[in-house]
């Protein structure tokens, strides 16, 4: 993935250009690939239980089908920034829907044809796959593809599209369960809900890759490749005639004296990583290691454990989707005013205090039939705990590690940088979320007491090594990593 310095230094002309709206819809068609992101990864939520009981697997396989698309994720991330700069970023996405239809259909139905557990798992990947790809190729076009004057707000689309893709798949699972009596039972086609939970997939990703036809490629990898014509053309529709031809000039000066992104980049001339490199990554791994996609994947299990019937726990679940939803939209109007400092720092403190309480109440809990049980009070205190506690990381934590994940790396190694911390996300997510199952069987209580010492090591981690970078240019951020420094 190239990073978009080189236009991200451009001021849109007046006259001539795609208008606003234009970009948004453009920006907005590239998002559809976060909204994807956050369906795949969230849809399995309201067929836990019913994959438990098809397939007859104890907990330890269970977390594993559930975690399983994360594994196919990390390795999409780390592959998708340069297979794009290889083929353009148009065909990646195209290629990302095409993984995200095929997982679609073959999670659904699968084991109709192979039936054990390992087809769901297989499809799951794939799913996986087209995930990752998407969480890297659709903040790189589209900061590639935006007006300066308007990258903040449309970069900030693809984190929208995340929490709105969780938001949706929830929605879809508990009306699919609704309509069928349970998502066990049948509904269309003589398909239990759960499946038809998985097949819905399929129609955002099949838009997904038509409307990627109705929008241009990125003109700094039409310049890359020699097609000055057709980069001409993009940059007239989304800029204007005004100095066309110097922003041209600007493009093509970086691509030749811009070093292309690798592995070794990295590494400093005196040895070791980059601190910078490892700043990144480890803002990754806490953004995962608080337990977030527990609430996210697991929720229906953990609120039946907390005394409400299926029903009731699909409700609840599409309630703090909104409520996700609702704090990213705070967090986007905050991050150019607050800073991203700032706002770390307080999802952290509340993140640390709901967490901890959460885990105060189901130490509490009694195990019947081998499910934790919360009391009539401890039931609705960690309800309010857990959706305050997506408060906290929803205009915090969220966002706001996508944010600094894609300025603060200098323009030497962005994209290098960004696959390994993107990765380091996804590997994360895949441990919390295997554990869990064991972890609930064994413990929610210590469970819920780990992802709080995480959120306060979070904490002390922000205070001490992260540094503002509100207002600073990307070119500021050669100075902030010390890579001026080694190099003089």
């Amino acid at each position: 993935m190239a990073d978009g310095s080189a236009v991200s230094g451009v001021e849109p002309a007046q006259g001539g250009g795609e208008s606003g709206q234009g970009a948004v819809r453009i920006a907005s068609v590239a998002a559809l690939g976060g909204l994807l992101f956050g369906y795949d990864s969230a849809v399995i939520n309201g067929a836990v239980s019913s994959i438990k009981d098809h397939f007859g697997v104890g907990d330890l396989y269970l977390g594993f089908a559930v975690a399983s698309a994360l594994l196919g994720a990390a390795g999409g991330a780390m592959l998708a920034g340069r297979i794009a700069d290889r083929i353009g970023r148009l065909r990646v996405m195209k290629i990302a829907a095409v993984f995200f239809l095929v997982s679609a259909i073959g999670a659904g139905l699968g084991d109709l044809l192979i039936d054990n557990l390992w087809t769901l798992v297989f499809f799951r990947v794939i799913g996986g796959v087209g995930v990752g790809i998407a969480s890297v190729i659709a903040p790189a076009y589209i900061a590639e593809t935006s007006p300066a004057h308007l990258r903040g707000r449309l970069g900030s689309l693809q984190q929208m599209a995340i929490v709105l893709g969780i938001f949706a798949s929830l929605l879809v699972d508990w009306l699919l369960a609704h309509l069928a009596g349970g998502a066990s039972e049948e509904l269309w086609l003589g398909w239990e809900a759960w499946r038809w939970m998985f097949l819905t997939m399929a129609i955002p990703a099949v838009v997904y890759g038509v409307l990627a036809n109705t929008i241009p490629e990125s003109p700094r990898f039409l310049i890359s490749q020699q097609r000055l014509p057709e980069a001409r053309a993009v940059l007239e529709r989304l800029l204007g005639e005004r100095d066309l031809e110097i922003t041209v000039e600007r493009i093509r000066s970086s691509l030749v004296t811009e070093k292309k992104s690798s592995w070794r980049d990295m590494i400093r001339p005196s040895g070791g990583v980059y601190p910078v490199v490892w700043l990144g990554l480890l803002l990754s791994v806490f953004q995962q290691a608080v337990g977030i996609n527990v609430i996210f994947y697991y929720s229906n299990i953990l609120w039946e454990a907390a005394g409400f019937d299926e029903s009731q726990s699909f409700a609840i679940s599409v309630f703090t989707s909104v409520v996700n939803v609702l704090t990213t939209i705070i967090a986007i109007a905050l991050v150019d005013r607050v800073g991203r400092k700032p706002l770390l720092l307080v999802g952290s403190a509340g993140m640390t205090v709901t967490l901890g309480t959460m885990a105060a109440c189901f130490a509490t809990s009694t195990v019947v039939d081998g499910a934790p049980q919360l009391g009539d009070i401890a039931g609705p205190v960690a309800l309010v705990a857990a959706n305050l506690f997506v408060v906290f990381f929803g205009m915090s934590w969220g966002p706001i590690v996508w944010v600094l994940l894609g300025e603060m790396f200098p323009n030497r190694f962005r994209a290098a940088a960004l696959s390994l911390a993107a990765a380091g996300q996804w590997a994360t997510n895949w441990l919390v979320t295997i554990s869990f199952p064991g972890l609930k069987t064994f413990n929610l209580g210590i469970a819920y007491g780990l992802y709080t010492m995480f959120a306060l090591l979070s904490l002390a981690f922000v205070a001490k090594f992260v540094q503002e970078t509100k207002g600073k240019s990307l070119e500021d951020m050669d100075a902030m990593s010390g890579i001026v420094d080694e190099q003089r």
